[in-house]
């Protein structure tokens, strides 16, 4: 294999560099078309195509919720995947002396939420001063161009990765995590995962779990004017005083952060985010009906059968202490997230390649942070025993308006991919 000298190395950076200008317009053109849960089929039909032209075997399947319910790391769906589609393309090496690489992204974006509150077009990327604008253009589609790109810095100068490499482009990551799941389920194993989530240029220490549920709450149906039959009982105010209750175990639960080695500095790291709410039928009925959904989280290590026998028990609890509520209990349902927390631990072989890349680009030591945000990773180090490790760019308001991602930390986060899969799989000469 050819050894990765310093002057290779400074080759394959000089690589990416000839072709980051095809890059950012492979970007924006994947920028273009919408991937929200649901709609990822096109975006998804773009990357099996771009695999194509690059040579590599490429796997398109719909993912079957049945193959994978009875899986470790499942999340309960309420949704139809009559079009959830994964794409992987497939690296195979000649001499297999490297080793494995599965380089991981995620193709599906959130809701944009109303149009009017975005500068520009969400899905017409434009670049100002140095940072490119759109709904996925950090979060992550920049990740999933960047390990094409990296490749393909390789193969300009005449080499491949010497150990098979699966480029995975997976569906259902801002939700359940089903897609990733679903490449474990496919077979897809290999000796490290690498997943260049938006979450700056350092490593991923540890992550949170995140948990969807949902309260259903009942109301008692009466005329608004309460000339009838009086005032009836208002489901929209008891939910609210639910989830106003819900702060207390917030608290709780960021009380705990001490026992977290990794989390014990976050300023806050579990949040009991109201994502959604909706009730009633007429404005002139009081509100038979509301429901509520939140979205929390659970430290590395933590138990997901407590933590959901903890909130029913507080719901309960909460319930109890409203005359109306504590005759019509709530009800709590879980359709999403239902994730355990994830620890980067004994990967010093791949924590190592990855510090030596970094500092080759960077120029100075790799950082950690532990998030209160989450990815696929848990997938792969919980249950497929393969090391993750999360490091990307710097993406500015994911999930918000304007969502923008910091360009030139996109290509020295390429550049830093190279060499990792230079040092982490061996290289060989390419053979078309």
């Amino acid at each position: 294999m050819p050894t990765l000298t310093d002057d290779l190395k400074t080759r394959i950076l000089q690589a990416v560099d000839q072709g980051y200008a095809a890059q950012t317009e492979l970007l924006a053109q994947l920028v273009r078309i919408p991937s929200q849960r649901g709609e990822e089929a096109r975006a998804q039909d773009f990357m099996a195509a771009q695999y194509a032209r690059r040579g590599y075997d490429v796997d398109r399947w719909r993912i079957d919720v049945d193959a994978i319910r009875g899986m470790p790391g499942f999340s309960p769906v309420a949704v139809s995947y009559d079009d959830a589609w994964n794409v992987v393309g497939v690296h195979r090496s000649r001499t297999q002396k490297g080793r494995s690489l599965i380089l991981n992204g995620h193709i599906d974006v959130v809701p944009i939420g109303p149009r009017s509150q975005w500068s520009r077009d969400p899905y017409d990327p434009a670049i100002v001063d140095g940072w490119m604008y759109g709904r996925g253009a950090g979060d992550m589609k920049s990740g999933l161009v960047a390990c094409m790109a990296a490749l393909d810095a390789l193969r300009g100068l005449g080499l491949q990765p010497a150990a098979d490499v699966f480029l995975q482009s997976v569906v259902e990551e801002e939700c359940t995590g089903n897609g990733a799941l679903a490449c474990l389920q496919r077979g897809y194993r290999a000796d490290a995962a690498f997943i260049p989530e938006p979450l700056l240029p350092m490593l991923m220490r540890a992550q949170v779990g995140p948990m969807w549920f949902q309260v259903q709450v009942e109301g008692d149906p009466q005329h608004a004017s309460a000339a009838f039959s009086g005032a009836g009982a208002n489901a929209i105010h008891k939910a609210i005083f639910l989830i106003q209750a819900m702060d207390e175990l917030e608290t709780r639960w960021n009380g705990r952060k001490h026992e977290h080695t990794h989390f014990c500095n976050h300023p806050h790291p579990i949040r009991f985010n109201l994502g959604k709410i909706a009730g009633g039928d007429w404005p002139s009925s009081v509100p038979a009906w509301c429901t509520f959904d939140m979205r929390v989280a659970v430290y590395p290590g933590q138990s997901l059968e407590a933590a959901r026998a903890e909130i029913e028990a507080f719901v309960a609890e909460a319930a109890a202490r409203d005359p109306f509520l504590a005759q019509h209990p709530p009800k709590v349902i879980y359709h999403g997230f239902m994730a355990e927390g994830y620890e980067l631990k004994d990967a010093d072989e791949v924590e190592g390649v990855l510090r030596a890349s970094h500092e080759r680009v960077f120029g100075e030591p790799l950082r950690e942070h532990a998030t209160s945000a989450a990815t696929d990773a848990r997938f792969y180090g919980l249950y497929a025993d393969t090391p993750a490790i999360v490091y990307g760019p710097e993406c500015r308001m994911p999930h918000g308006y304007d969502e923008a991602v910091n360009l030139e930390s996109v290509r020295k986060v390429t550049q830093t991919i190279a060499l990792f899969i230079a040092d982490w799989c061996g290289l060989e000469a390419y053979a078309a």
